[in-house]
This record gives C-alpha cells, sequence and structure tokens, in this order.
C-alpha cells in the first residue's frame, strides 16, 4: 500500500478479522532486503465453520497467505514487487524443508493475494491473469498456476454478503456502500462492532493528517454519522446504567433503614427487586416484613 493510514488500517482490520482463524503477521520480514509482507496468514488446523462469517476472506484464508491491500490500483511495478516477496518466501520454506529433510509440495506453498480497488484490463491481460467464475466469483483474478498469485479487483466483486469484508477495503462508492451493510448488520453480530471500532480509528488518523483529498473527506464525513450515533447510543447506555445504579442504591437505602446492615440473606434479594420499577419495589419494602421479602424475592 501506498498510504500509511489506510496501510495501518487494512493491517488492522485483515489481523481481527483473520487471528480466529490462525496465526497472522502483520510486516513480516523477507530475506535479503529490507522488506515487509503485509499480512501473512497461516491457518490453524480447525474446523472451516468459522470463514462462513467473512466470506470470500475467509475462503482466502483456507490455505497460506501472503496478503497485500492496496488503497489506490496496484501498478504493474507494485505488483511484480509483491511476486518478488512471495518467491523469496518461496526460497525460505524451500531451505527450511531441505535442512528438515521435509521437502513441501508445490501445493503446500502460501499463496500470494493482491487486494487492489480496481485492476485494469491491461495489466490483467499483461500478467495472463484469468477468472474461476465459478468456483470464486467475479473479480478474482488467477496468474499461471506457478506464480502462486491473484489479484482481487475489489470494484468488480459481487455485492453480497460473501464479499463484504473484502469490499470494506475498497474506495469511493464501492467503500461507501459496504460501510452501509455493515452498518446495517444486526447488533449483535460478532465482527460488527470490531470493524466498526477499526473504522472510526481510521477517521480519526485521516482527520490528524494534513494532507488529505476529497475522497478522505468523503469518507471522514461517512465514518462521523457513524460516531455520533455510537455517540449517543454511548451516552443512552450511560444514562440506563445511571438510572439503573440509582434504584440499586434507593433499595439498598430502604433495606437498611428497615432491617439495618445489609447482610447476605437482604444483599440476595436487591437483583430480583431490580427487575421491578420504583412505584412497584418501594412499597413492598415499606410494608412486606424481612422474612416475607426473603420469602417472595429469593
Amino acid at each position: 500500500m501506498t498510504r500509511f493510514p489506510y496501510d495501518q488500517f487494512a493491517k488492522d482490520y485483515l489481523k481481527e478479522l483473520l487471528q480466529p482463524l490462525g496465526q497472522v503477521e502483520t510486516s513480516r520480514k523477507v530475506p535479503s532486503e529490507v522488506r515487509e509482507i503485509d499480512v501473512y496468514f497461516a491457518p490453524s488446523p480447525q474446523s472451516t465453520s468459522d470463514t462462513i462469517q467473512i466470506g470470500l476472506l475467509g475462503k482466502i484464508a483456507a490455505k497460506p497467505a501472503l496478503i497485500e491491500p492496496f488503497r489506490n490500483a496496484a501498478t504493474i511495478t507494485e505488483i511484480r514487487s509483491c511476486m518478488n516477496k512471495l518467491f523469496e518466501v518461496f526460497a525460505q520454506i524451500k531451505r527450511q524443508s531441505k535442512g528438515e529433510d521435509n521437502p513441501i509440495e508445490e501445493s503446500e506453498l502460501p499463496m500470494l493475494w493482491i487486494f487492489s480497488p480496481t485492476a485494469s484490463d491491461s495489466i490483467l491481460n499483461g500478467f495472463r491473469a484469468s477468472t474461476d467464475a465459478e468456483n470464486w466469483g467475479e473479480g478474482v483474478h488467477f496468474l499461471g498456476d506457478y506464480l502462486r498469485t491473484v489479484i482481487v479487483a475489489i470494484h468488480q466483486l459481487p455485492r453480497t454478503q460473501e464479499t463484504l469484508w473484502l469490499r470494506i477495503l475498497g474506495k469511493g462508492r464501492v467503500q461507501k456502500q459496504a460501510i452501509d451493510e455493515l452498518e446495517a448488520l444486526p447488533n449483535n453480530h460478532p465482527l460488527r462492532a470490531k470493524a466498526i471500532d477499526l473504522l472510526l480509528s481510521l477517521k480519526t488518523t485521516l482527520e490528524v493528517n494534513q494532507n488529505i483529498d476529497q475522497e478522505d473527506r468523503d469518507l471522514i464525513m461517512r465514518l462521523s454519522a457513524i460516531y455520533e450515533q455510537k455517540l449517543a447510543e454511548a451516552k443512552q447506555e450511560g444514562l440506563q446504567e445511571g438510572v439503573q445504579a440509582g434504584h440499586r442504591q434507593v433499595i439498598e437505602n430502604l433495606l437498611q433503614v428497615r432491617f439495618g446492615a445489609l447482610d447476605a440473606e437482604l444483599s440476595s434479594i436487591i437483583e430480583p427487586l431490580l427487575l421491578l420499577a420504583p412505584q412497584e419495589f418501594t412499597p413492598l419494602l415499606l410494608q412486606l416484613s424481612r422474612e416475607e421479602l426473603l420469602e417472595r424475592f429469593r
């Protein structure tokens, strides 16, 4: 990637989504030169049921992978640079397997996945890329078998639930649509809150960056709406917690006035009493005896 705020966001985002499925390394150094792989993923031996949550990204994570996400369309030079890093990893793996007398099959070598917002026909044709629409859908372009490289053109991906987690890494209209879909997920979705938190962190980083363009400003504006909504929800939740804390204090005070110190028995009925409205629990605490309260709410 060419721009640091998005580079860090993509690394953090992919790490968060992939770490339940295996070992994730970001900024992994490759030998011979001071170069880094954005994300290196090695799946753990487990059931593949978890991959359903992140759709196409989960399918990619079924095997070892080098992942290089780009904010702007990957150029010929950038694609070649990514492939060079892949070949360095191949050489390292081959050396290790030879030293351990444990030869590795070609099919066991990691795949390189280049996530690019777009990919021109000239670049795809120049690298002799081809699609496997039946198994992978549109937008996923495979280079020759021995190159073990795939270019994912994010803007070509179909707008489905399966591609959502990759389209979040797009830009412009595609990314905004994906953010809309993310926000529309149920609040209890296991990945919704994590992805939104990372996007809001990106918003904060962009806001302090002086070199932003109109596309960055548009993204900040879109994420600001989510931030305001989340702030309102947190405020409401805080108010509710405050009300609940106030009710608890009233109950404790009434119990202490009626029966002296709060012992273990009386403390055990506080939670059941909190299920009632103040107009319901107040007369009960004033009228019922200790024995009646314990019998009714324990």
